[in-house]
């Protein structure tokens, strides 16, 4: 069977506080309308310099976990030479170097072959910018 290519952008409203958004549901109705039963690769990309897309367990504090360390490890202060927006604002543009703004996951006979776990999520820091886009690309 021939390689193929398919892709789409979600819009996401992250809102006015820092958030872990869960694409999960997302990506899994984009692979049951896109994969069709075939088995690939799910290309998940944000086109964002402070924004990244992460794979961890939501809802048992796991989401407030991730936050509370990237304010331990970006602390939102004036340390920052990249100064604008909200304070602290220049470590939102250090965060896609360490929740990078991309994760590449296997499908297998379209679905996600994610641990019992693990969820799809945008990272989002940025309290300046409540609009985001993320692009789902699969590859079978």
């Amino acid at each position: 069977m021939p390689q193929t290519f398919t892709t789409r952008t979600l819009a996401v409203e992250t809102g006015s506080t820092e958030t872990v958004y869960d694409l999960t549901e997302a990506c899994a109705e984009f692979l049951r309308d896109e994969a069709k039963g075939r088995s690939g690769l799910l290309n998940v990309f944000t086109p964002h310099a402070t924004a990244g897309l992460a794979v961890i367990e939501t809802g048992a504090g796991s989401d407030d976990d991730l936050l509370q360390a990237l304010h331990t490890l970006l602390p939102a202060d004036d340390r920052w030479h990249h100064r604008h927006g909200s304070p602290g604002h220049g470590r939102d543009h250090v965060l896609p170097a360490f929740v990078p703004p991309h994760a590449t996951l296997p499908v297998v006979q379209g679905e996600l072959a994610l641990g019992t776990w693990q969820s799809v999520v945008l990272v989002d820091t940025n309290r300046d910018n409540p609009e985001r886009t993320v692009r789902l690309s699969f590859l079978a």
